[in-house]
């Protein structure tokens, strides 16, 4: 039996919203809109596309907006002190720092220069401890996306063996660890991973976060098993949906799967934090 498709442009679509109704909400009774500000640094095309869909999502929900363009030829010193007084701007209430930055950004650093309470996208250090220790705070957009869609359709973490594929600091790791955080037994593979398709017929979660199109033949997954597919490369996934979706019971489509929740948490944790500053 084909496997359910996991709808999350239609989560996302409903999250959008309730974040809508909010804010005319607050708005009405004479409150400031909440405002995220992006910050992009070069001129790379797919980033500026990114940025663009996510301020057309805030705008469209009712948010105010704050667009930031630095040059390719940005230091890790300016891109700090442009960060940091953003980090005290009372009106800015979230700070996205589209990634990746040029080689001679020090993108970590950039990272820490946003302050806790405004890192909706959940790209700190103190972000990552919170989500390691399942404690309140922002999660990583895309990790915090994909939880949302298992919450929507079901999905018990506790005790299941998941295994995440890709381990990268925005996606794959802070993933295993709220993973982990909620009970789940997490098989983390990576690039130095031996025999992958031991690991992955193993899993009753399984989730591919690499952008290597068809790195996962459907055949490897295991029966009944839950899908997740965040790896996208020119409209394809890393898992071979065709062959996974007769095995498995849960898949997300590539595209309208994961993407649509990324911008969803994005802008429902910038509602978040506008709730405390306001």
């Amino acid at each position: 039996m084909p496997a359910t498709l996991i709808d999350g442009s239609a989560l996302a679509a409903a999250t959008l919203e309730r974040i809508a109704a909010e804010v005319r909400t607050g708005v009405d009774a004479g409150l400031r809109p909440p405002c995220i500000a992006t910050v992009l640094v070069g001129g790379d095309p797919a980033s500026h596309t990114y940025v663009r869909m996510k301020v057309r999502r805030a705008q469209a929900a009712g948010l105010a907006t704050r667009r930031v363009d630095l040059p390719d030829t940005t230091t890790t010193e300016r891109l700090l002190t442009t960060l940091q007084a953003l980090s005290a701007d009372p009106e800015i209430d979230g700070i996205l720092l589209q990634h990746p930055v040029p080689p001679q950004v020090d993108e970590r650093a950039a990272f820490e220069a946003i302050a806790a309470d405004k890192d909706v996208d959940g790209v700190t250090f103190a972000s990552f401890a919170r989500m390691a220790e399942g404690s309140t705070g922002f999660s990583s957009a895309t990790p915090g996306g994909i939880l949302r869609l298992l919450d929507e359709y079901g999905v018990e973490l506790r005790g299941i063996e998941a295994v995440v594929v890709g381990q990268g600091p925005i996606l794959g790791r802070p993933l295993s660890a709220l993973l982990a955080a909620h009970g789940a037994t997490v098989t983390a593979c990576h690039a130095l991973t031996k025999d992958l398709r031991s690991h992955v017929e193993r899993a009753e979660l399984l989730v591919s976060a690499v952008g290597v199109p068809g790195l996962i033949p459907g055949d490897w997954v295991r029966p009944g098993a839950v899908v997740i597919d965040a790896g996208y490369d020119h409209g394809r996934g890393d898992v071979d949906f065709e062959g996974a979706k007769d095995r498995a019971s849960l898949i997300t489509p590539v595209p309208g799967g994961v993407g649509p929740m990324t911008i969803a948490t994005l802008l429902d944790q910038t509602v978040a934090a506008w709730r405390t500053h306001v």
